[in-house]
């Protein structure tokens, strides 16, 4: 019979794919809200859609953003069951908390928040890597800027090329290339995004001595990629008005325009190993793609909101992982 020790290291594992599942369910949002919102396909069409993309990503995209989380952010010497477990419950309690507000959170960010807000309270701040810290934060806000900055770009590119054009014909147009530009965003997010979890099962099975060197075996690969295409699935609708409806009115044209605009983005992330926001990109490119347009046709007090989840969600799912992993060593030495 398994002993205690390996049956807590399957039950983080599960945690860490529910996690992964609650990603899929928020982001679910930032794959499908513009195919939606311009009608292109229907919700339940558009998720089948995503979440096909999504698992698939694994063939195309290598595990560079899984070694950036799994041992370029926290000292990996210091790594244990509980750290890691800690980390997961500071990440999926505010991945919900986001979800049932309908906010547009990174989950990623939620995730390096919980793993270094455990790591931290365990063995304080000596054990943080600070050029691991230095891409991510950098994108932080280079992310959403990139969206923004290609939003713009592309809409300014596919306006000028069918101004004289029939508006009928360009909405059918339209329509078949967001297949395509949906179809990219949803392989990007599922490339970049199911790397992170990857990444903290990596670093837990290796802490546990599964693995005598760090990397992420094949059958890691596959669940990560499992979980989050079953969470996009479930869909996440709350946060589909909120990113499809509230920040700018959509055409077929402008939800073209702003997910190829995230997609390459996505795409020069995770070719650099940048654990990206999936999130960010997107709000920047429909952002980009509303102003471009008419800069009052944005609604900026909706993104403004979603500017402060961001800006909270690191230091909030950090501080929600280091008291779970207070409460979980004041229980032990109870206990003991």
């Amino acid at each position: 019979m398994p002993d205690a020790g390996f049956l807590f290291i399957l039950f983080i594992i599960l945690l860490a794919l529910v996690f992964d599942y609650t990603n899929g369910l928020n982001d679910a949002a930032n794959s499908i809200a513009t195919i939606v919102s311009t009608r292109v396909l229907t919700p339940r069409q558009a998720v089948i859609w995503a979440a096909s993309f999504n698992f698939i990503a694994f063939l195309i995209f290598g595990t560079g953003v899984a070694h950036t989380i799994g041992n370029g952010l926290i000292d990996i010497s210091v790594v244990t069951p509980t750290v890691v477990f800690s980390g997961l419950i500071g990440a999926v309690t505010w991945n919900l908390a986001a979800w049932y507000l309908g906010l547009p959170i990174s989950a990623s960010h939620a995730l390096i928040g919980g793993y270094a807000g455990a790591a931290v309270v365990k063995a304080g701040t000596g054990i943080i890597i600070v050029g691991g810290w230095g891409k991510i934060l950098l994108f932080i806000f280079l992310a959403p800027l990139l969206g923004l900055a290609l939003g713009v770009l592309f809409i300014w590119i596919a306006t000028w090329t069918v101004h004289k054009k029939n508006p009928a014909r360009i909405n059918k147009a339209a329509k078949r290339l967001q297949l395509l530009s949906a179809a990219l965003y949803s392989l990007g997010h599922g490339g970049n995004d199911a790397q992170k979890t990857m990444g903290i099962i990596a670093s837990l099975i290796y802490a546990a001595g599964w693995i005598k060197t760090f990397h992420v075996p094949l059958w890691v690969v596959l669940s990560a990629h499992a979980a989050i295409a079953l969470g996009t699935l479930s869909g996440g609708w709350r946060v589909v008005k909120t990113m499809g409806q509230k920040i700018t009115k959509l055409r077929p044209i402008d939800g073209f325009c702003a997910e190829s605009a995230s997609a390459v983005s996505i795409f020069f992330a995770t070719y650099l190993g940048v654990p990206v926001s999936t999130t960010h990109v997107i709000t920047g490119a429909i952002s980009g793609v509303g102003a471009a347009k008419r800069f009052s046709a944005v609604h900026w007090g909706v993104t403004l909101k979603i500017v402060w989840a961001w800006i909270f969600t690191i230091p909030g799912s950090a501080l929600m992982a280091g008291l779970a992993y207070t409460l979980i060593r004041l229980v032990d030495t109870y206990l003991v």
